[in-house]
């Protein structure tokens, strides 16, 4: 029992040192940001890779900050629009035996060993998720996201899916099921925004930014790139 005590201890310090770590990071990130999701194993040519490299050189032009989880696939596209776009590129990585590592276009890194740090970062750095088709982390980042918009736990922000092929059926059974059923409700479901253009979903997060801080998308796109 003591032992197992003495090992929870480390356990937590390693933890909590991963959060400061964490932080720290998030502080050095240039406001406002955007957190960008999407899967590791699509790669350029893909139109998720093509769609979310894009997307990050517009929200890079600006002055936006750019965050993903700092490995291949979407992640990767979205770092490399944001170094093209002269934005600043972050990467919050995860420590796995497989698939994940950290690309090439990062301006800021840290790597996790635990995910709740590590989602936890997503989320204190955003001003918006925008979701390219991915899988499981994908879709956890989207439903953890909406919880803590629904509960009031963060601050409503935009979440904006790129892929109505992808994601259009998803939103669909949302409607038909849980909506109809009365366990969702019409303001839950207009959490999330559907759209095939990279633009419309640089502009729909513009636009909900500068409604939350009082000014008009016009000067708050002109503030944010100066």
């Amino acid at each position: 029992m003591l032992e197992s005590r003495d090992g929870d201890r480390r356990r937590v310090k390693r933890i909590a040192a991963e959060f400061f770590e964490g932080f720290e990071a998030v502080a050095q990130i240039p406001s406002p940001a955007v957190s960008m999701f999407g899967s590791a194993r699509v790669r350029e040519g893909h139109f998720a890779y093509d769609y979310a490299r894009k997307t990050a050189r517009c929200f890079a032009e600006k002055g936006w900050s750019v965050v993903t989880g700092g490995g291949p696939g979407v992640m990767e596209a979205a770092n490399r629009g944001a170094k093209e776009g002269g934005g600043i590129s972050v990467g919050f990585n995860i420590d796995l035996p497989h698939e994940q590592y950290a690309n090439p276009y990062l301006d800021l890194e840290v790597t996790f060993a635990h995910f709740y740090a590590r989602k936890t970062m997503f989320v204190k750095a955003a001003e918006a998720f925008v979701i390219f088709p991915g899988g499981f982390g994908t879709l956890d980042e989207l439903f953890e996201s909406l919880t803590l918009i629904q509960t009031g736990k963060i601050l409503d922000f935009p979440v904006v899916l790129v892929g109505s092929r992808y994601w259009g059926e998803l939103l669909q059974w949302i409607r038909e099921r849980p909506l109809k059923e009365g366990i969702v409700t019409p303001d839950d479901v207009e959490l999330l925004y559907l759209t095939d253009d990279p633009d419309e979903a640089v502009r729909t997060v513009i636009e909900r930014h500068a409604q939350r801080t009082g000014t008009s998308p016009a000067s708050a796109a002109k503030a944010d790139a100066e």
